[in-house]
């Protein structure tokens, strides 16, 4: 019966290897693109690689009038905060939805799941003027605030499908031997869902990474992100510069998957194995 299977087992490896190939391919050469690009002084088609190299680009990146390393460190800021405010409105509300049964309940996903059909800047326009009678517009935290708009239902949506496949038995007995709130959340609660909670603060992290439009109502213009300092330059034909700062806005978010990654990897049930290649 072992042989019968042996086909079919090397066909799966056979098609796991090639997907993996065209996944690694397919990130790998726009990767390699982009570094070459960044240090071409000239590269016409149909040549391979540039024919001249130059530093041009990455020396206007690092200088402080491309205001590049201002923009990284504010679109850090923005995109932990709003992981942490998203950890803090979701995990009751996920937790509540996958683990209870209440009237109403399919409204309330319906409500969560309205940011991922309709267009955050419709919200987002809708609380502009609220946010300037706050004095929060052109800040960290009214930025972040209305990054957790598109942002928060992507981390309910992972956690509530945690919630759904965690029994609290073992929290119940827990508390039967005495720990309190925070030790059973500490070494009960928090390991079997660390998993779940690692993939959807990574998608909070990227979405609120990634944000232009919404960063730009509300930030005024004045709170400079960096896909503010990088759409222009993709619209001018300054490949060159193009390049150097997209290496530098994909780098954080490629180190937090690649780190998230190898966190899955270890007896993940969550990503079945993500990050195990």
């Amino acid at each position: 019966m072992s042989e019968r299977r042996m086909p079919g087992r090397r066909q799966i490896n056979w098609l796991r290897w090639a997907t993996v190939t065209v996944i690694v391919v397919s990130v790998v050469l726009p990767g390699v693109s982009l570094l070459l690009r960044s240090f071409a002084f000239r590269w016409h088609y149909p040549d391979v690689v540039p024919g001249e190299w130059g530093l041009d680009a990455w020396t206007y990146t690092i200088d402080d009038t491309s205001r590049v390393f201002e923009s990284l460190g504010n679109s850090l800021r923005i995109a932990l905060l709003t992981t942490t405010l998203a950890l803090l409105v979701g995990m009751p509300a996920a937790r509540a939805l996958g683990q209870h049964q209440f009237r109403g309940k399919r409204v309330v996903e319906w409500i969560l799941m309205m940011p991922i059909i309709v267009p955050a800047l419709v919200a987002a326009m809708g609380i502009h003027i609220v946010f300037i009678r706050l004095g929060l517009t052109a800040t960290v935290l009214g930025v972040s605030l209305v990054h957790l708009i598109p942002a928060t239902p992507y981390f309910v949506l992972v956690m509530s499908s945690v919630f759904a496949n965690y029994s609290p038995a073992l929290e119940e007995t827990a508390r039967t031997l005495g720990a309190n709130k925070i030790r059973v959340f500490r070494y009960v609660t928090l390991p079997a869902i660390s998993s779940g909670l690692l993939v959807a603060c990574l998608f909070t992290f990227l979405i609120s990474w990634s944000q232009y439009v919404t960063t730009v109502l509300i930030g005024s213009g004045i709170l400079i992100t960096l896909p503010m300092v990088l759409f222009p330059f993709l619209g001018q034909g300054n490949a060159a510069v193009a390049a150097s700062i997209t290496l530098i806005f994909v780098a954080p978010a490629v180190m937090v998957l690649i780190l998230t990654s190898r966190s899955l990897g270890r007896g993940s049930t969550v990503m079945g194995g993500f990050g195990k290649v």
